[in-house]
């Protein structure tokens, strides 16, 4: 698990790359790319795609580890991720390693 995560509020994920951290917020929608390398799964926090606040990615072998298909058990739900906070063409990303940085919140 990732150690001192420091809670965020997810309008200030821009400004906390390299940090760990803890974010909430709704996942607008999700994109399993079974096709392409590694079939990530993209989960978009605060807004639907291209807009998103911040993309959560899960790469297939992690996927595997998930009850139920992340795309589904997430859509449309409150989560509350923790890890590293990165960029990908200037677009905020948590990259999950283990099923338990990424939970259902209430």
């Amino acid at each position: 698990m990732v150690n001192a995560q420091k809670p965020i509020n997810l309008d200030e994920v821009g400004k906390h790359n390299g940090d760990s951290v803890k974010v909430c917020g709704h996942i607008y929608d999700t994109y399993y790319a079974v096709r392409t390398e590694n079939t990530p799964t993209f989960l978009n926090m605060g807004a639907k795609y291209p807009d998103q606040k911040l993309t959560v990615v899960i790469w297939g072998d992690i996927r595997k580890k998930f009850e139920g298909n992340p795309e589904e058990v997430f859509k449309n739900k409150k989560v509350c991720v923790v890890g590293k906070l990165e960029t990908y063409k200037d677009q905020p990303q948590i990259v999950i390693q283990k099923t338990d940085q990424i939970s259902i919140s209430n």
